[in-house]
């Protein structure tokens, strides 16, 4: 081999070294970018899956709250009843006892009888509800 064929050898290997270490130092670099995009979709995916699990805690928190918020009405408009309703249920209360004792007088009338009786009861467990209200308010 004569000194320019070693030299051109030479080159030649330099050559391919150089060729392989850049395409080598690209790969990598290439690598790095891919891998850090994939964490940060798979970051993100993270983050989304803990924004839809807050929005359900939060739905489901807002469901909770209409309950309570419809029950506290409810019982604020209970509440609202007073002394006039209470005279009203005992005056009913009053008429269905002598409704009663009128069906029966009736032979024929024992289930008006029966009604009465129980409506009767009704009223009165609904206005002994509304005394301890006017209790309370009144404490």
């Amino acid at each position: 081999m004569t000194a320019t064929q070693i030299w051109a050898l030479i080159v030649l290997i330099l050559l391919v070294a150089l060729t392989y270490w850049a395409g080598y130092r690209g790969g990598l670099i290439d690598g790095r970018l891919e891998g850090i995009d994939e964490g940060m979709s798979i970051q993100q995916a993270d983050h989304s899956q803990t924004v839809c699990n807050l929005e359900l805690s939060l739905d489901r928190v807002r469901n909770q709250y209409k309950q309570l918020f419809t029950k506290y009405e409810r019982a604020l408009a209970t509440s609202k009843l007073g002394e006039p309703e209470r005279h009203t249920l005992l005056a009913i209360a009053e008429k269905l006892r002598i409704a009663a004792e009128t069906f029966a007088a009736f032979r024929t009338g024992k289930k008006l009888e029966r009604e009465s009786v129980e409506l009767r009861e009704q009223a009165l467990a609904i206005a002994a509800m509304l005394e301890p209200v006017e209790q309370e308010a009144a404490a």
